[in-house]
């Protein structure tokens, strides 16, 4: 990471479904309620959410650059979006973010992404949702990024970035397929179904708008999670997708300053949730902080 530029996210609430925002093409002109990190050098991404019993549950990853790394924090809100509580809920020694969550087969499903860790891990809410207990079952074949399931034709799919090579975790889109949750997953082919920095990595919830499935991706041409590229295919050609680039979606103007990066757009019922980036240039104490943990890598050495 570059100690002179700090990335600062923040998650916001988009009160229109997330078809709504496909057709218009833009998220200008859209009340928006925004969630902020309420610490100095931390930022809240990746949001997820879902509603029930009358209440919308949002997760996103909360970042701390002092530890330089996330976990899961959960929200509770009402229907008018106001807060009620919230609380860590998933925290492991690896760097957790992208908090998918949905549900499947009676329960509730997190599959974050903590590809650091080796493996990608699919979490069981015991306790929705504020516990979540990991599945051993569970076995995909790599430590997929962004996972982002779809359950269509009878069968589980998943699209996803591979860790490696470095360069493929901005501009590679896989795909993989089972009959179950658990599987056993296969990739659809050996190769990405699509190869473009401007818009392969995935950044949100698959969805149905208009007879086409869509995917909210992230456009890293100019920087990592600039602006969002929503795909669309035909869902009959899930076995050898031919994707489209459809619309472009930028940061509204209204979210000044945090007008620098969009990328996440994730569908939880007639509410949509979205991220925006604001970069702090020389931030003194965040280079403190980058300057004292070299210094003390150092003297570890010694």
């Amino acid at each position: 990471m570059d100690m002179l530029v700090t990335e600062i996210w923040r998650v916001g609430v988009v009160r229109a479904p997330i078809e709504q925002i496909a057709a218009a093409g833009t998220l200008d002109g859209f009340t928006i309620k925004w969630i902020e990190a309420d610490r100095s050098l931390c930022f809240l991404a990746d949001p997820f959410g879902l509603w029930r019993d009358g209440y919308l549950y949002l997760f996103a990853e909360a970042y701390d650059y002092r530890t330089r790394r996330g976990n899961i924090v959960a929200w509770k809100l009402d229907a008018d979006l106001n807060f009620l509580e919230h609380r860590t809920v998933l925290d492991e020694p690896w760097h957790l973010s992208y908090p998918n969550v949905f549900e499947a087969d009676g329960e509730i499903w997190m599959l974050p992404e903590g590809y650091k860790s080796g493996t990608l891990s699919l979490y069981r809410a015991v306790e929705f949702p504020w516990r979540w207990e990991k599945e051993p079952g569970f076995s995909f074949p790599c430590a997929a990024i962004d996972p982002s399931p779809l359950y269509a034709d009878g069968r589980w799919w998943m699209f996803y970035t591979p860790p490696a090579p470095k360069a493929a975790r901005t501009s590679a889109l896989m795909l993989a397929t089972a009959p179950q949750l658990f599987g056993p997953w296969e990739n659809v082919s050996a190769e990405p179904i699509r190869v473009d920095k401007s818009g392969a990595r995935m950044g949100g919830t698959p969805f149905r708008h208009r007879d086409k499935l869509v995917l909210p991706t992230q456009d890293c041409s100019r920087s990592y999670g600039g602006a969002l590229r929503l795909l669309e295919m035909s869902e009959a050609s899930l076995r050898a997708p031919v994707l489209e680039a459809g619309a472009h979606l930028q940061a509204p103007a209204a979210s000044a300053p945090f007008t620098q990066g969009l990328h996440t757009l994730s569908a939880a019922g007639d509410v949509t949730l979205i991220d925006t980036r604001l970069d702090k240039y020389a931030s003194f104490e965040r280079i403190a902080v980058d300057l004292g943990r070299k210094w003390r890598k150092l003297r570890g050495q010694q």
